[in-house]
């Protein structure tokens, strides 16, 4: 197989709506791995939450994480690619936020934590009860998210926004990159809008990992469905926007295929294979 290097995203690309990765995945996935290729899970999720039954397979060694925040090798319990918010930054988002009507987050040092009102409250503003049990189970309550920020000193990995209303939603992804040019605006999931460093994209964090692989732009291929994964795909040899895609992700992709409850990236690799 020409290609090096396999990144994919999971929400609404590898996984199932309800969260599942099917066997017909894991197998072809597999088959790409024993013809030469790595196979690269990349996500906003952090390294913990990441399905146990995928970090359990041979093929499971690189992970982008975070959006391009973090860069783990699991063989190796080690960093590749660090890029985060500053503590100053991070509390001014979080002051901002506290102007809307949104629930709000981070992660720090692979982990999640919450302010013990939103945690309390999430269910008004999670709808899909996949997302919202991943949120409770992965997020730390604190009395206040920033007080706990403004003690502790450190960076965060990302924030993110949940909205209710969905106008609102709209609204701030046209606003935000222009009051915070430092910062990346990207969306997972259509009630979302997450915030990580201008570094810490996904494409960034491919190209980083590549150039540790020794593995050529060329010889990558991508898929996702979210825009925060335009830059992975932007920057991979071959970017694939799947069938459920947003349509500025399929406007940037090379091409398009199955959406992910019809299991579109195991089919697009199956032809790979056949070639």
């Amino acid at each position: 197989m020409k290609y090096k290097l396999i990144a994919f995203d999971l929400d609404g690309t590898l996984l199932h709506d309800d969260k599942t990765i099917a066997a017909r995945s894991l197998r072809v996935l597999q088959a790409a791995f024993e013809a030469g290729a790595q196979i690269v899970p990349a996500t906003g999720r952090i390294y913990k939450v990441i399905p146990t039954a995928l970090k359990l397979q041979p093929f499971s060694r690189y992970f982008i994480t975070v959006n391009g925040a973090y860069v783990y090798d699991a063989q190796a319990d080690a960093a590749l690619y660090r890029a985060e918010i500053g503590n100053e930054l991070a509390i001014r988002l979080m002051e901002y936020m506290d102007t809307l009507d949104v629930l709000y987050d981070c992660y720090k040092d692979n982990w999640g934590f919450v302010s013990q009102y939103f945690l309390d409250h999430a269910g008004e503003y999670i709808t899909d009860k996949g997302i919202l049990e991943m949120f409770r189970r992965s997020r730390t309550p604190v009395e206040d998210l920033k007080d706990y920020l403004r003690a502790d000193g450190g960076s965060i990995q990302k924030t993110q926004m949940h909205f209710r209303d969905l106008k609102e939603r709209k609204r701030q992804l046209e606003l935000l990159p222009s009051l915070f040019p430092e910062i990346a605006v990207s969306t997972s999931i259509p009630t979302n809008i997450e915030l990580n460093i201008a570094a810490a994209n996904k494409g960034d964090a491919l190209r980083a990992l590549c150039d540790k692989l020794g593995i050529a732009r060329e010889e990558t291929v991508a898929f996702g469905d979210g825009t925060n994964d335009l830059s992975m795909l932007r920057a991979a040899g071959t970017g694939v926007a799947m069938g459920n895609a947003d349509f500025a992700v399929k406007a940037a992709a090379d091409t398009v295929c199955d959406d992910n409850e019809h299991d579109g990236v195991a089919k697009f690799i199956e032809g790979l294979l056949a070639e």
